[in-house]
């Protein structure tokens, strides 16, 4: 998680987001010591703790939360379970983490069937002090990841090649008057699903590295009602084709602090290839600031600032090629945009428009438009 780290170091000392490399968490999924573990051994899976056999048998979601449920109660720090094979586990069940617990998977976890609610291969609710270093999910998860009501979480290497589901949500919905703080993503690939990529509600303090999203059926990440968020990059081809979602959407009161929308969520890069739209700010979100953008061939608009406040978009640069038009626009429910800044951009084959005439302080800056009808209030 250096990278990680490494990206939040350089905003706090106001320079830009990192685009860093992708790469796997610290140590290699298997080297690190655990206290338990389930291991595969031909149809049968084995879970110990030590010397201490506490599974044997042909289900995979048994064994490993045995494995979990092995480690001492009442822990307080953090100990780790190592999953070694490849398994499959049924969309309609879950892996529940506790407390102080980290987990390797060091093979394929495959959910097949169908699902519904919150199950998850890895799930947690209420918890704190929890790890996910490594993750393979394949199948037709209802979410590869679901944890609700968490603090102090981190994820590593997550990839996700599934035909269903949402890839990662992390939100509040147990409590909404406690949000679910201090999470840290290294790397998130996920491709295919029916939903999002990666999603946040209810979160204060979100660090991520990348996220990869490929032929998502919602955003590439999505972030709601999230405050103080730092993200690396966001990289997404065909997300959201055929609907209003994006590549990077903020929505529901995104970035607000108070009754008011300083800069807390600062974004390093976004490329947009394809999918619905490339960036949406929508329903009184704000407060960001993305220092550059590449957006081409959208199906909607390139980008969508709808009832936005205070967004910087190409604080450093930005291309724009074809697709649907930047525009700056309003839903009546809400007080209109303000604070809006896009600049250091160049435009080709799309319009950008400013429409209804309503809002403040909205400006264009140093845009060379190529092709490029210019609809501005």
């Amino acid at each position: 998680m250096r990278s990680v780290l490494l990206a939040a170091a350089l905003v706090a000392a106001g320079g830009v987001v990192a685009v860093l490399p992708a790469g796997p968490a610290e140590a290699a999924c298997g080297d690190r010591a655990y206290q338990a573990e389930a291991v595969r051994s031909g149809s049968l899976w084995v879970a110990r703790n030590g010397s201490r056999t506490v599974y044997t048998g042909t289900d995979m979601r048994a064994a490993v939360q045995a494995a979990i449920d092995s480690l001492p109660s009442g822990r307080t720090a953090k100990q780790w379970v190592r999953v070694s094979g490849d398994g499959s586990i049924g969309a309609g069940s879950r892996i529940s983490l506790r407390s102080h617990t980290g987990i390797d998977f060091c093979g394929t976890v495959n959910v097949t069937g169908s699902g519904s609610g919150d199950n998850a291969p890895v799930y947690a609710r209420g918890v704190r002090d929890i790890e996910v270093g490594y993750l393979n999910v394949t199948g037709t998860p209802r979410y590869g990841i679901f944890m609700r009501n968490v603090e102090n979480v981190v994820l590593g290497d997550i990839q996700m090649r599934v035909s269903s589901g949402l890839g990662v949500r992390i939100d509040n919905h147990g409590d909404r008057t406690v949000r679910s703080r201090d999470i840290r993503i290294g790397q998130v690939y996920v491709a295919g699903t029916s939903d999002h990529g990666v999603e946040t509600y209810g979160v204060d303090g979100l660090t991520i590295d990348r996220v990869t999203a490929r032929d998502t059926g919602g955003s590439g990440l999505l972030l709601n009602d999230t405050i103080n968020a730092t993200v690396g990059r966001v990289d997404a081809d065909g997300a959201g084709t055929g609907t209003g979602y994006a590549a990077l959407r903020f929505a529901n009161r995104n970035g607000r602090i108070g009754s008011s929308y300083p800069t807390n969520i600062r974004v390093g890069s976004v490329k947009a290839r394809g999918g619905g739209r490339g960036v949406f700010c929508v329903s009184e979100s704000g407060g960001a600031v993305i220092d550059e953008i590449d957006i081409a061939g959208t199906g909607g608009n390139a980008i969508l600032l709808e009832n936005c406040y205070n967004m910087t978009i190409a604080r450093v640069s930005g291309t724009v090629a074809g697709g649907g038009e930047i525009r700056v626009a309003a839903r009546t429910e809400f007080a209109p945009s303000r604070d809006i800044t896009l600049q250091n951009l160049t435009v080709s084959d799309t319009a950008i428009r400013w429409s209804p005439c309503t809002g403040t302080n909205i400006r264009l800056s140093n845009v060379t438009r190529i092709n490029a009808p210019l609809y501005w209030c």
